[in-house]
């Protein structure tokens, strides 16, 4: 019998579909609320490219993935397709802007990886291409119809959260040292992204598992003025006492 995998919409185009099929799998594309594949009742699969991993990182996506992955299955994955150590390797003519960008951001993915899999418990599987990423899906299909894992229907309905809440859940997750947890008490407590980051650090400290260490942290990264407006404002005082 073969294995059934139910594939999101978005991932048509990145030849892992195609892959499965040719290893005889059968793969029904849906527009997926939570992961981009399914081989379970219990398992969704949530795959980035490391290029994506930065960025889902940077902009807060990550987390509010791996919330949504934890909330509805049992035994999500979040699998990495790619070497993370040669983001910096782009082709000559890329754009210097996007090398500067990705540099940047390189840190931030570690530490994500680490929140992931601490925080989130969900455990992460390196794949050094597509190909690679097709078979271990594959096999986590077959794996699951062989331990009685893969009866029942693989779509669940799932009702998608209000896009604004996503969003507001996504810009404070991306404040170092706060996380979707963090983030989603936060917004519980000040009710929008303004009120929560303009927040006290006695305030912020009220809220569970945040801590007055934490809080004073997050205070001096959202009050602290950068290195540039300083020497600007050096600059203007000297101007000034001339």
């Amino acid at each position: 019998m073969p294995f059934r995998i139910v594939v999101d919409d978005r991932e048509r185009n990145s030849g892992i579909p195609e892959l499965l099929r040719k290893a005889g799998s059968v793969v029904d594309f849906v527009q997926l609320a939570v992961g981009d594949y399914v081989v379970s009742p219990d398992t969704a699969i949530e795959r980035k490219t490391v290029y994506d991993l930065v960025n889902s990182v940077y902009d807060g996506r990550l987390y509010v993935q791996c919330s949504e992955l934890i909330k509805h299955y049992s035994r999500p994955l979040l699998i990495v397709q790619g070497d993370i150590t040669k983001l910096g390797e782009l082709p000559k003519d890329a754009d210097r802007s996007k090398i500067r960008r990705l540099e940047e951001r390189m840190p931030l993915a570690y530490d994500a990886l680490a929140t992931v899999a601490m925080e989130f418990r969900i455990p992460i599987i390196h794949t050094p291409t597509a190909e690679q990423t097709a078979s271990l899906l594959f096999f986590l299909a077959r794996k699951s119809m062989q331990d009685g894992k893969a009866t029942g229907p693989l779509l669940k309905k799932i009702k998608k959260e209000n896009p604004v809440y996503l969003q507001q859940l996504s810009i404070l997750s991306s404040v170092p040292g706060v996380g979707e947890k963090l983030a989603a008490r936060m917004l519980e407590r000040f009710k929008t992204p303004y009120r929560a980051l303009n927040a006290s650090a006695a305030e912020l400290a009220t809220i569970p598992g945040f801590g007055l260490a934490r809080a004073q942290r997050l205070r001096r990264i959202l009050d602290s003025t950068t290195a540039t407006e300083k020497v600007v404002q050096k600059t203007l005082f000297e101007s000034n006492e001339m």
